[in-house]
């Protein structure tokens, strides 16, 4: 069987990609499935013995069950926590989504199923013309999109599913992660975006403090997930 991969895209940063990226990988594991993890860009890493590490790569890497090399796994990887075009020109890197589409090549040749997740919302610069859709367009992944439920998600969803659209690509769900606790009237939001995304929601990941990938696996339907894939396998 050749290796399944999907692509984890956010309405903004900040709304809980890698969890539910982390939380989709213990899914997989769960299932009983080869389960890797990408983060091809990061921005944000501090250095212990000699290594660069990002939190939220080292978060993915907890959950699969498939440890790839940092070199493929996180392609670039740069020290500030700042927008990833910025932070690569101040470090003096390119942003090269050939050398990312090689090393998700590689991975899908070590897993069944290659999580891969996306940095900051879906049309995040890469450089001067290209952003991360360009990315996702470049793997030609199904994509999951996280929905941050807070005010303000509805546009934000609309929007991005309508870019992903746009680029020919595959929604193959999405999922509702409740950010703000205090929001008001979640269940209505919820609501609406059922009605409007043209794709099938996931799961709602309720609010947990302190966030817990295992115990948001526990809300996700991952064969709405996996019948798509193989479908396209």
């Amino acid at each position: 069987m050749t290796a399944l991969s999907l692509f984890v895209a956010g309405t903004d940063t900040e709304i809980g990609k890698t969890l539910v990226s982390s939380a989709l990988l213990h899914g997989f594991v769960r299932a009983g499935m080869r389960t890797a993890a990408m983060k091809p860009i990061a921005s944000g890493a501090i250095e212990r013995d000699g290594v660069l590490h990002n939190e939220d790569a080292d978060q993915l890497d907890a959950a699969a069950n498939v440890a790839l090399p940092p070199e493929i796994r996180t392609p670039f990887m740069m020290r500030e926590p700042i927008a990833p075009h910025i932070a690569a020109a101040r470090e003096g890197i390119t942003l090269d989504i050939a050398t990312i589409v090689e090393a998700h090549r590689i991975a899908l040749t070590k897993a069944d199923i290659v999580v891969v997740e996306g940095v900051g919302g879906f049309r995040v610069p890469l450089d001067d013309t290209r952003d991360t859709a360009d990315l996702a367009v470049a793997l030609n992944l199904p994509v999951v999109l996280v929905v941050g439920m807070r005010l303000g998600c509805i546009s934000h969803a609309l929007l991005t599913a309508e870019a992903i659209a746009a680029r020919g690509l595959k929604l193959a769900g999405w999922v509702a992660n409740r950010v703000d606790p205090d929001m008001l009237y979640p269940d209505e939001n919820l609501a609406t975006l059922e009605q409007r995304l043209d794709a099938p929601l996931i799961g709602v990941i309720p609010h947990l403090a302190p966030p817990d990938a295992a115990r948001a696996a526990d809300h996700l339907d991952l064969g709405i997930l996996t019948d798509q894939l193989h479908q396209k396998d």
